[in-house]
């Protein structure tokens, strides 16, 4: 007997945050039918560069405050 999605969906909504998130990792991973190859060792490459921009000072980093402050602002234009 096959169970309606919107009865899945409420038992789902049920379990505690830590469960839900991992359950919606586990859908997210079943949707990436194509990998790319290259994918992951391109954003491995972007986080260290950044890492290093970070480190030697080439970046100045601002309070999430700031910067959702900031994001507010030009939505609301």
């Amino acid at each position: 007997m096959e169970r309606d999605v919107a009865e899945v969906l409420r038992d789902a909504l049920a379990f505690p945050p830590e469960v839900r998130a991992a359950l919606i990792d586990s859908l997210i991973s079943s949707l990436d039918q194509a990998v790319d190859a290259g994918a992951e060792e391109a954003w491995r490459e972007e986080i260290y560069r950044r890492l290093q921009q970070i480190d030697s000072g080439a970046v100045r980093l601002i309070p999430w405050e700031d910067a959702r402050r900031r994001l507010r602002s030009r939505l609301e234009q």
